[in-house]
């Protein structure tokens, strides 16, 4: 029936023009404040549990007997502002990667270790870690060219009709921002808070796991974990986040 409604209500809806900068808010904002003050309290905010999760195994050798993370980097607060910087090109793979994919490529050049798997809970730990020592940063796409192409991929997308229900991304978040679908207010779908925790997953999630999750909503076939097409949205997304807040680990409803 939620999904019936939407497209009733989006059928008549044009393209929209992106949000003016100074109109962008993050989904915080849109929240309750039992819900802002959960995840600005840490010891409220579940997230945190994987990050404490995320900073042991930063410190932790990998039994290939290669150098810890630390080892290489020291304390994982050394990371600080990583977070507000990605996806970001990556010289010898000549593809962006985002954070998740960082930390995978990190394991097997230098430490000889497997890649964790997406969605599991060491890869979002050590994620988690790493994007919560930007908290408060503004996001700030790295300007560089060569990024260019695969952002400009994720607009297209963004804004593409798509789906059995025929929508496009911007229908919803672009056009239609602060208004009501149901109990729930629709946001602008910022990328500032991920890794986050859903309470509709009752889970730590990623990007890509949100992603997957409205496409379906919208009877499309998701791409795959880790698809480039992921990697283009997420460009873009961040380019259209400009300057917001870092608030990893976020909380959302």
């Amino acid at each position: 029936m939620r999904r019936a409604l939407l497209g009733l209500l989006l059928l008549a809806v044009p393209a929209a023009a992106e949000i003016a900068p100074g109109e962008r808010r993050s989904g915080f904002d849109q929240m309750t404040p039992e819900l802002r003050a959960m995840q600005t309290d840490e010891a409220a905010n579940p997230g945190q549990l994987w990050v404490g999760d995320g900073e042991e195994a930063w410190a932790a050798a990998p039994p290939t007997g290669r150098p810890a993370c630390a080892g290489c980097h020291g304390a994982v607060a050394t990371m600080r502002g990583v977070a507000a910087r990605y996806p970001a090109w990556d010289e010898a793979a000549a593809r962006p990667v985002d954070l998740q994919g960082r930390i995978n490529l990190c394991r097997t050049r230098h430490q000889g270790a497997d890649p964790l798997p997406f969605e599991s809970r060491p890869l979002l730990a050590l994620t988690a870690a790493v994007a919560a020592q930007s908290r408060g940063l503004p996001v700030a796409p790295p300007a560089d060219p060569r990024l260019d192409p695969a952002r400009a991929e994720g607009e297209r997308l963004f804004t593409r009709r798509t789906g059995q229900l025929d929508l496009a991304c911007a229908q919803c978040h672009d056009a239609l921002w602060g208004r009501r679908l149901g109990a729930s207010t629709i946001p602008q779908g910022h990328p500032n808070g991920y890794p986050l925790y859903r309470l509709e997953w009752q889970d730590l999630g990623s990007l890509q796991r949100r992603l997957r999750n409205c496409l379906t909503g919208m009877r499309a076939e998701p791409y795959p974990f880790g698809a480039p097409e992921y990697l283009a949205l997420e460009l873009h997304l961040m380019r259209r986040a400009q300057g917001l807040a870092i608030e990893a680990p976020a909380v959302r409803p």
